[in-house]
């Protein structure tokens, strides 16, 4: 017989589980106590719960396993939410464990209660309330097998303070068998061949990636059914990376924020190939007509993203690097060189062309493309959201490396726990952090977290006093009343020393090589902060070829 709380730590191991992260409170403190009694889970102390599911999405991204992140009842797990949504968003493979009061006194809103599972409800794949301790083997097998099957996504179990102490037999399960739980794997082989041939008999074929290509381990597949079919290829923001930046093929990212070449292409093939997006409405936006002159083949794990947003003319249910690997055997081969030539011209062109910073500042496109030259190439780059994420996702030169953020929910403050989590899973790897001043004083507190661990992580402050991309959509709409500059930014500098972190500060793009190569090669963590001029924008008006 054994507590609950072993039974837990049993069940992690179990499932191959090394690194959790976390915030301990009374409601989970005998699951904390446990944690202490062994080496084989090691606990990284966040600052805020909501960095903690971020940690566990960067671990998780970079290294294929469930990301676990660990709070406390009430507000330690609503300060869970907004990552839970984050990752429910993006299909993310996580499993949150949060303490819960007493279950006889569940509904009395007694301390820290709050009805954890009914609050996650519509940003979650599945949520536990554990009522008996002899469940929870059982609930945690369930869980992980939930969290990475089928679409990935994020996994809630939450574990009453009296569940955490009561005695159990242990025994962990082999095997899984939920009904209704069936998740298509393999694609249609009729559905396949007729793929194949659809896109061979194309004269304007296009391929779109998006993050499932990842999530599937599919990059290699999907490279190199672009080359050998002679198919072009425009991304997603999460699709970002799938095709290294510099490749022939690859024409940038499409959508509102997106590349000039990689929209005409979006807005003139006549068949668009859809693989692991879900056609949201950022990538995909109004101006698309798609639906009215182009044929549409959506493959996809998640059979309710099919059709939802773009009416499809060959659906493909499936496991992305099943079905790519069954569709290379049927050798596609598309006759568009002509259409080819000229896209993969305008796209050389447009991605050559970067308008001069302004005085006294730096210049973010510059900055990106200088990041890019100089980084290796397996590096992982965890981008923050706003001006500074389309910044990264339109001039950094991603080669075989990582290139992470939140695509669906867009939260701020994501990168710097995310990379923490990112690193922390792969050490030898380089680990770069870009956000924006507004983005980066919503996280700076893991800092600490960041010097705990000895990370060697390089973080990018693009700073223009104010939240840029706000600033840019008001003045698109012709507002003149803005409410979003950050006049009373603190010293970044100061800030960075207090935690015992070098940093540099440049005004002048002649800086900018200099800068970044004293950034890279100093051992340690650094924080290179840009000034930039709050006047910089992403949309394309000054480059237009």
């Amino acid at each position: 017989m054994i507590t609950g709380a072993e039974a837990m730590r049993r069940c992690l191991e179990a499932e191959g589980v090394t690194t959790i992260f976390g915030y301990p409170g009374a409601a989970i403190h005998h699951f904390y106590e446990e944690l202490s009694n062994v080496d084989t889970i090691k606990h990284i102390l966040v600052r805020q719960e909501q960095n903690a599911g971020h940690m566990a999405s960067g671990y998780s991204r970079t290294t294929g396993k469930v990301g676990v992140c660990l709070v406390t009842s009430g507000p330690g797990a609503s300060n869970l939410f907004t990552a839970i949504a984050t990752a429910y968003m993006d299909s993310i493979p996580m499993v949150a464990i949060t303490g819960q009061v007493n279950s006889n006194l569940l509904g009395r809103d007694v301390f820290q209660e709050i009805d954890t599972t009914g609050a996650v409800a519509p940003f979650i794949k599945h949520s536990y309330l554990i009522k008996d301790a002899n469940d929870i083997p059982r609930i945690f097998k369930e869980a992980f097998y939930i969290a990475q099957s089928g679409r990935p996504g994020p996994v809630l179990i939450d574990v009453p303070v009296d569940i955490q102490k009561h005695m159990l037999n242990f025994t962990y399960p082999e095997t899984v068998n939920l009904r209704g739980y069936k998740p298509t794997t393999e694609g249609n082989a009729k559905q396949i061949k007729k793929v194949a041939e659809t896109i061979s008999d194309a004269e304007r074929p296009l391929l779109c990636l998006g993050g499932g290509v990842f999530s599937a381990d599919a990059r290699d597949l999907a490279i190199r059914l672009s080359e050998e079919a002679g198919v072009p290829v425009v991304t997603t923001m999460m699709g970002v990376g799938a095709l290294p930046s510099a490749h022939p093929m690859n024409l940038g990212m499409i959508g509102s924020f997106g590349h000039i070449t990689a929209n005409k292409a979006l807005n003139e093939t006549d068949l668009i190939v859809i693989i692991g997006a879900r056609v949201g409405d950022r990538a995909f936006t109004s101006s698309w007509n798609v639906a009215k002159k182009a044929k549409t083949i959506h493959i996809d794990i998640d059979p309710a993203e099919i059709g939802k947003n773009v009416s499809t003319t060959i659906p493909l249910v499936g496991d992305i690097k099943l079905v790519l690997a069954k569709l290379l055997e049927e050798k596609p081969k598309a006759d568009c060189k002509p259409w080819l030539e000229i896209l993969c011209s305008a796209a050389l062109t447009e991605k050559s062309k970067i308008a001069s910073a302004r005085q006294n500042t730096i210049g973010p496109k510059r900055l990106m493309r200088e990041l890019g030259l100089q980084i290796q190439e397996d590096a992982i780059v965890v981008a923050d959201v706003g001006q500074n994420q389309i910044w990264a996702a339109r001039y950094l030169n991603i080669q075989n490396g990582r290139f992470l953020t939140t695509g669906g929910l867009g939260t701020m403050g994501y990168s710097l726990p995310a990379a923490i989590g990112a690193k922390i899973a792969n050490p030898d790897r380089q680990t770069l952090v870009i956000c924006g001043d507004g983005s980066f004083q919503m996280m700076f507190n893991e800092l600490s977290t960041m010097a705990e661990n000895c990370l060697d992580l390089k973080i990018i402050l693009v700073n223009n006093h104010t939240l840029g991309m706000v600033c840019e959509l008001q003045r698109i709409e012709c507002y003149k009343n803005f409410c979003v500059t950050l006049p009373a930014n603190p010293d970044f500098q100061i800030l960075a020393s207090a935690f015992g972190v070098k940093s540099r500060c440049i005004i002048a793009d002649e800086d900018m090589a200099g800068a970044i190569d004293e950034m890279l090669k100093h051992k340690g963590p650094f924080l290179l902060e840009c000034i930039v001029s709050p006047d910089e924008g992403t949309k394309t008006m000054d480059e237009v070829i």
